[in-house]
C-alpha cells in the first residue's frame, strides 16, 4: 500500500528519446533565440530601460508562454514536481545568468560577453563529477585548462582595455553551467512543462517587486513591442532546449552551441555596428577547440 500511494505521488514524466538529428535542431533553434534574447535586452538598456526590468520581461512573458502552451494541455497538475529542490535550484540558477548576462550587455560588446559562454562545457565537466556523478581524466582536465587560457586571452586582466563588467560574465558562465547540469539531472525526472512552469514561475515571483520599483514606460512603439516580445522569446527557447535534452545527450548537443559564434558577430555587426576584436576572435578559437576535444572524449566514452 505505501508503494502504491507514492507511486501516484509521483508524476509522469516524457521518457528519453534518443532522436539526435531532432535534438541538434530544436537545440540550433533554441541558441538563435537566445543570441536574440541577448541582443533585445542590450538594445532596451542601452534605450533606457533599467536592467531589472528587462529580465523581469523576459521572464513574466516567458511564464506567460508556458502557462498558455502548456496548461490547457496538461492541466494544474504539471506544477507538481518529483524533485522540488533540484527544480528551485534550477531555477535560481538560470535567473543568476540571465541576471548577470544583461548587467554585463550594458558594458561589453555582445560577441565578448557570448564568447564567454563557450566556456561553459569546461565549466560544466567540472561540474558534472560532483553532481552527475561522472568521471573525470588528465586529458579532460588539460582540456579545461586550455579552455580557460582562451577565456584569459579574451577578458586579458593584464591590458588597459580590461573591463571590470567581465566579472559579470563569469558569474554568467558559472550560473549557466549549474543550470545546464541540473537539467540534464532532472531530464527524464520531470516533463518538460513542470521545468519550464518552475524556472519562469520562481522568478518572476522573486522578479515582481523589484521590477515594480524601478519600472519606466517604454519611450516608443518598438522599445515597447520589443519589451513585449523578449518574454515570447524566453519561454520558446527553454522549451526547445530541454525537449533537446530529452532527444540526445549532452555530449551530441555540445558541440551545437558554437554556432552562436556566427549568431552573435551578425547581431554585433548589424544591430550594434562592433565586430568582435582579434583577441576575441583568438581566445574564442581556443575555447572552442577545447570544447570540441571534450565533446569528442566525451563520444568515445559513450557506450
Amino acid at each position: 500500500m505505501q508503494t502504491e500511494s507514492l507511486n501516484r505521488a509521483m508524476v509522469a514524466t516524457s521518457p528519453r528519446e534518443d532522436r539526435p538529428t531532432t535534438a541538434v535542431l530544436l537545440m540550433a533553434s533554441a541558441i538563435l533565440l537566445f543570441t536574440l534574447i541577448d541582443t533585445s535586452a542590450k538594445w532596451l538598456i542601452l534605450a533606457g530601460l533599467p536592467a531589472m526590468q528587462v529580465v523581469f520581461s523576459r521572464y513574466v512573458g516567458a511564464f506567460l508562454t508556458t502557462l498558455i502552451f502548456f496548461i490547457p494541455r496538461h492541466g494544474l497538475g504539471e506544477f507538481r514536481s518529483n524533485r522540488p529542490w533540484i527544480q528551485g535550484l534550477r531555477a535560481v540558477a538560470l535567473l543568476g545568468a540571465t541576471i548577470f548576462t544583461f548587467l554585463a550587455l550594458r558594458y561589453l560588446p555582445i560577441t565578448l560577453t557570448i564568447a564567454l559562454v563557450f566556456a561553459m562545457p569546461m565549466v560544466v565537466t567540472l561540474l558534472s563529477i560532483p553532481i552527475l556523478g561522472e568521471r573525470g581524466g588528465l586529458r579532460r582536465f588539460l582540456a579545461v585548462l586550455t579552455g580557460f587560457i582562451g577565456v584569459l586571452v579574451i577578458v586579458q586582466p593584464w591590458g588597459a582595455q580590461f573591463h571590470w563588467a567581465v566579472f559579470l560574465s563569469i558569474g554568467a558562465l558559472f550560473s549557466g553551467s549549474m543550470y545546464f547540469v541540473l537539467t540534464r539531472l532532472l531530464a527524464g525526472v520531470d516533463n518538460n512543462s513542470t521545468s519550464q512552469l518552475w524556472t519562469n514561475g520562481l522568478a518572476t515571483i522573486a522578479l515582481t517587486p523589484i521590477a515594480l520599483q524601478s519600472t519606466v514606460w517604454p519611450d516608443s512603439t518598438l522599445v515597447f513591442l520589443v519589451f513585449l516580445f523578449i518574454g515570447f522569446l524566453g519561454g520558446v527557447s527553454h522549451i526547445l532546449a530541454t525537449l533537446a535534452f530529452r532527444f540526445a545527450k549532452a555530449s551530441v548537443l555540445a558541440p551545437v552551441t558554437y554556432i552562436q559564434v556566427i549568431y552573435a558577430t551578425a547581431a554585433g555587426y548589424f544591430v550594434f555596428g562592433t565586430l568582435p576584436t582579434i583577441w576575441t576572435a583568438i581566445g574564442t578559437v581556443i575555447i572552442i577547440a577545447s570544447g570540441v576535444y571534450i565533446w569528442q572524449r566525451d563520444r568515445i566514452r559513450e557506450p
